[in-house]
């Protein structure tokens, strides 16, 4: 299985790779959509981290933790950023196909775009329970949830 920084930093090389603008608000988007996607298709994470609700949209604390010092939520996230020794050949070839796939169809949407996208779907919504829209939440997204929400957009 692939860790979470892994995930970030072959999304980070792909889309550099790709041409697509990457800021750390879409990064954290792009991350929730291949876990989603894995639980939906294979009802199992890609890796092992959780997102929590925020303001923004889901977002996983530690890679937020990564980047705290050095980026704000819409700075541009480049190569500089990927870890230093990475390789993508560290990511099963399946696991790679996996992020490829969503990258497709997510990557070229803006971080605002996807974040509006996450706010009209179940499993943010259902995470920030009665929280107003502006209010703090660091509730986890329901994996369970979240696969099962995907798997029927595939209907």
């Amino acid at each position: 299985m692939a860790t979470i920084n892994q995930t970030c930093d072959y999304i980070i090389l792909m889309c550099q790779e790709g041409g697509e603008k990457l800021s750390l608000l879409k990064l954290q988007k792009l991350l929730y959509y291949t876990q989603a996607w894995n639980l939906a298709f294979s009802e199992k994470p890609l890796f092992a981290g959780k997102f929590q609700a925020w303001v923004h949209g889901p977002v996983n604390r530690e890679i937020y933790d990564r980047f705290v010092g050095a980026k704000s939520l819409y700075s541009e996230v480049d190569r500089s950023d990927i870890t230093q020794g990475f390789d993508p050949e560290q990511i099963s070839p399946e696991e790679r196909l996996h992020i490829d796939n969503v990258l497709e169809v997510y990557a070229p949407f803006s971080g605002s775009d996807l974040e509006a996208q996450t706010h009209s779907e179940e499993p943010w919504i259902a995470a920030r329970g009665s929280c107003r829209p502006t209010e703090r939440c660091e509730d986890e997204l329901d994996e369970a949830l979240m696969g099962s929400f995907y798997r029927q957009r595939l209907k």
